[in-house]
């Protein structure tokens, strides 16, 4: 069965896969070596603080142990980075990857990474968060080969046991046929979400055409198979391992995190159709948007708690605070009033203000571990990452930025102490998180949390954002000291920058390889400045 699966390029034995990606096969090609690659990665400057620029090359440094060529046989069909946490691939940790990878591309494996899961979508849709790396196989226990109604295989994580489940439907018809794949498989829908994330760096309009069908085949399946009869999403364990809202999840509750993911898949789909020139199909996905959205309001949100909660599968408010509620954000669900109470929660200490934002679990839940304790408290990149970028989308810009440049300063702090990145933090002490058992976490964990030392660093710290599409870099400065970044990446352009700020005078130097609109800010002054091929300089006055 398994010679069979490989030969096929399936993901269940007997089955083709990736039926709606073009992509067919890998083209060899060396892998990238950071000794050789290092002078053309873009380069931070940041006189204010030598140690981020360190740790911004350490994170680089981790980041090129893990890329991979596909396994022969394995059915994969571009190189990629992977954690390598195991032997397996993951979904969730392969779209964050790409976001800091987004900063080297044409150099690295990036958002291609992410064609491995495309080429093993079922023919329903169906898309395996785990594959194993070697033999392009869909992770074992998650593969439904007894053919059986949706359930769970680890279950709900109960005491952080493992118990197979079944997941009733409840007020509604069990799709048929029956799932590929067990519900641990389907969770945490990020692809679309990090399509966007590149296209604002690359442009790449053909990279959208290529996905659009994938992405729509796969939020289809996700809503025939996860779909509750009130309409909102399933899940159990949802890579939360051992969150303590997951036991009440048991027997057909329902996540805030996947419904919410959901809208942004929606919303996601709509946008990259009109990008693509679908108006008719942008509009149908922007308005099933809304229509989940407003389940989401009317059944997750508590009015007098003023939070967003699970449901049990009987409907009730699961009584745990987590970081779930915050997908609400990302996925433009809150009102207004309502991302404001969201928001302001990251700022109280009683909850997810603490010295490290921001914990995965409110800090007045008994759980709560200060020390990190996995889901029950650590700091995650991933997790911060989506809480950033909703509230930009709020346009909490300031408070944004200042989750980011902790997140970012403590890593670094940690990395100066330990001489390596973590895989999640501790949120009331610059450490790396621990286990429940009091074990240290995954250390040379890149993977996601380059996010912050990279990313975070280069859009919050030097402050430069892109936006590719419109040919357009926004560099907002904000230190008193010498800052920019040679050989910055974006819409095909390597372009390099430094401001050096002088009382109420910032001059602005740049060398570019062709034209496009700057936009400088510093303080209360901001200028456009049309930038040319060659070198560039101006002038901005203010601060």
């Amino acid at each position: 069965m398994i010679s069979l699966s490989i030969a096929c390029g399936t993901g269940i034995a007997g089955e083709a896969a990736g039926k709606y990606f073009a992509k067919k096969s890998y083209v060899p090609a060396p892998l990238p070596q950071y000794d050789r690659l290092r002078s053309a990665l873009p380069s931070p400057i940041f006189d204010e603080d030598t140690l981020l620029v360190r740790t911004y090359w350490k994170a680089w440094e981790l980041a090129f142990r893990h890329f991979y060529e596909p396994a022969p046989g394995s059915g994969f069909v571009s190189q990629f980075i992977d954690a390598a946490f195991n032997a397996n691939i993951f979904l969730w940790d392969t779209s964050f990857m790409t976001m800091f990878c987004n900063y080297a591309h044409g150099l690295v494996p990036g958002i291609g990474s992410l064609d491995n899961f495309y080429a093993k979508q079922h023919e329903d849709g169906e898309i395996c968060r785990e594959i194993v790396r070697a033999t392009g196989i869909d992770f074992g226990p998650w593969r439904n080969l007894e053919e059986k109604p949706l359930f769970t295989r680890w279950g709900f994580n109960e005491a952080e046991t493992f118990t197979s489940s079944a997941v009733p439907y409840i007020g509604r018809t069990a799709p048929s046929p029956n799932p590929k794949l067990t519900l641990d498989a389907m969770n945490n829908p990020m692809l679309s979400w990090a399509e966007l994330e590149s296209y604002r760096l690359t442009g790449d309009t053909a990279r959208l055409e290529l996905v659009y069908e994938p992405l729509v085949r796969y939020y289809r399946s996700l809503q025939k198979y996860l779909r509750q009869g009130n309409g909102l999403y399933l899940t159990d364990w949802a890579s939360m391992d051992n969150s303590p809202r997951n036991i009440f999840l048991k027997g057909g509750g329902q996540g805030v995190d996947i419904s919410a993911q959901m809208v942004m898949n929606a919303r996601d789909i709509a946008r990259i159709a009109l990008i693509l020139g679908k108006p008719a199909e942008a509009a149908l996905y922007a308005r099933e948007a809304d229509e989940l959205a407003a389940l989401i309001n009317g059944a997750m949100w508590d009015t007098e708690k003023k939070f967003y909660y699970d449901l049990t599968a009987e409907g009730t408010r699961i009584p745990i605070k987590t970081i779930a509620a915050y997908w609400t954000m990302l996925s433009h669900t809150a009102s207004a009033p309502q991302a404001a109470v969201l928001a302001a929660a990251l700022k109280d200490t009683a909850t997810f203000g603490r010295f490290h934002p921001v914990p995965t679990c409110s800090a007045d839940e008994p759980d709560f571990r200060g020390t990190g304790g996995y889901w029950k408290g650590a700091v995650w990149a991933p997790t911060n990452t989506m809480v950033i970028r909703g509230l930009e989308r709020y346009g909490y810009t300031e408070l944004a930025r200042e989750i980011a440049m902790k997140h970012v300063r403590i890593v670094a702090d940690v990395f100066s102490t330990t001489g390596t990145i973590w895989e999640n933090y501790a949120p009331d002490l610059a450490a790396p998180g621990r286990h429940t058992s009091g074990a240290l976490v995954q250390r040379d964990f890149v993977g996601w949390s380059a996010i912050g030392p990279i990313m975070y660093f280069l859009e919050y710290g030097i402050g430069l954002h892109a936006d590719a599409p419109a040919n357009t870099l926004t560099w907002t400065v904000r230190s008193a000291r010498r800052s920019g970044c040679e050989r910055f990446r974006f819409n095909g352009h390597v372009v390099s920058l430094t401001a050096e700020p002088t009382g109420n005078t910032t001059t602005v130097r740049v060398s570019a390889d062709g034209p496009f609109m700057l936009r400088v800010r510093r303080g209360a002054a901001e200028a456009a400045f049309s930038v040319a091929s060659g070198d560039n300089t101006f002038i901005i006055t203010g601060k």
